[in-house]
């Protein structure tokens, strides 16, 4: 059985879709996670070449091994070492880097919001990650704090994600009229038109995991949108630009790779900040459009 191959200690997390131990792989010690899966929370998704039924999550990762050319340790999401099918559950057998530790519990651990450039570092991995993600057709729906390691055993934290339970195969393009995520991150797009897109959504999440950074509060979509939750107004005007930019009411946000092109340089004077993809005068511009359209509307109406 598993517990031949597998030492299970304590666990980890829990969430929606099961729960997570640490342990260790007992032909080498190597450290891993071991995810338990209940069977009704199972999603199958394809068959591999032998016929095997496989879920959404093992397909999603395998995809992404198979398509990188790095070995394991090395991409940015963690890898899948291993999965079992029994009766009432599937367990996934996953890399665990150490030491790490999930970016909510990071930020926590700092007692403060992170500094500019401390968020930036983190920003501009996850943008990269990603864009991987969107150019292998696979849409993580639910990037947040929670679900994205950062390895703490050098001067600069290397990211990495976790949690492929709730994606899907799919391209920018593509539109659901289901929400999968978590319910405090619902996209504006989908609560006015109950349906949104992998890429701005996506764009959406990175806004609301720097908001998270960089501010003392968690991130409540309903709240940003009745005013409730403001961006910080001492926030650099290119980090500012960077978040509103994400954080965009309409999903005509950035795309990934725009925020890829205009993300941090390497040279001293750009270090302390994080590029903008828009002028902020743009965004006030269309803010100030925006809101004399709404009253033109008003007026034609009375």
């Amino acid at each position: 059985g598993l517990r031949f191959l597998m030492k299970q200690k304590d666990q980890l997390g829990k969430g929606g879709c099961g729960s997570v131990y640490g342990g260790y792989r007992r032909a080498d010690n190597l450290p891993v996670a071991i995810k338990h899966i209940p069977k009704g929370n199972v999603v199958w998704t394809d068959t591999d070449e032998n016929g095997q039924r496989l879920t959404i999550e093992v397909a999603a990762m395998l995809k992404l091994q198979t398509e990188s050319a790095d070995s394991v340790g090395k991409s940015a999401p963690i890898s899948l070492l291993d999965w079992y099918d029994f009766n009432q559950e599937q367990i996934l057998v996953l890399e665990r880097p150490v030491p790490a530790v999930d970016l909510s519990q990071f930020v926590k651990n700092n007692k403060e919001p992170l500094q500019e450039n401390q968020a930036k570092t983190i920003i501009k991995q996850l943008v990269d990650a990603v864009k991987h993600l969107e150019d292998t057709n696979i849409f993580h729906r639910d990037i947040k704090p929670q679900n994205i390691l950062l390895e703490t055993g050098s001067e600069i934290p290397r990211l990495r994600l976790i949690d492929f339970g709730l994606s899907c195969f799919t391209d920018t393009k593509y539109k659901d009229g289901w929400f999968h995520g978590t319910p405090k991150h619902v996209p504006p797009e989908f609560i006015s038109k109950r349906i949104y897109e992998a890429g701005p959504a996506t764009v959406w999440q990175v806004g609301i995991v720097l908001y998270e950074m960089l501010h003392e509060s968690l991130f409540d979509s309903k709240m940003f949108f009745n005013n409730e939750l403001r961006i910080r107004t001492d926030l650099s005007p290119y980090c500012m630009n960077f978040l509103r930019s994400c954080l965009l009411m309409r999903p005509w946000r950035p795309t990934l790779k725009h925020l890829q092109s205009s993300g941090p340089n390497s040279t001293e004077k750009k270090v302390e900040v994080i590029p903008a993809p828009f002028p902020l005068e743009t965004l006030q511009k269309r803010q100030t459009m925006k809101g004399t359209s709404f009253k033109r509307k008003q007026e034609r109406e009375s």
